[in-house]
């Protein structure tokens, strides 16, 4: 039997899962998430949590899938993200 380390089942486990340091994934939509990387510094931006109240008015603290999930649109979320990057 071969034993392979921890670290290389986590990694298997997460595979291109994994966050750049600095960065927090979130998730857009509903039923078909679709998954974006975020500078951490986008979530106190006063535009950025418009967005978290709107997610957390959706989903509260506790959603099914323990992840962070928006409800709007990949547009939106996009024009967001670019206006932010800018600012």
């Amino acid at each position: 039997m071969c034993h392979r380390s921890v670290s290389s089942r986590i990694w298997d486990l997460l595979g291109t899962k994994t966050v750049s340091k600095g960065h927090i994934a979130v998730y857009l939509g509903e039923t078909s998430k679709k998954r974006f990387m975020i500078p951490i510094s986008y979530l106190n931006h006063p535009l950025f949590e418009g967005l978290l109240n709107l997610a957390e008015e959706e989903f509260g603290f506790n959603h099914p899938t323990g992840s962070l999930t928006i409800p709007c649109s990949k547009g939106y979320f996009i024009s967001l993200t670019r206006l932010l990057k800018f600012s």
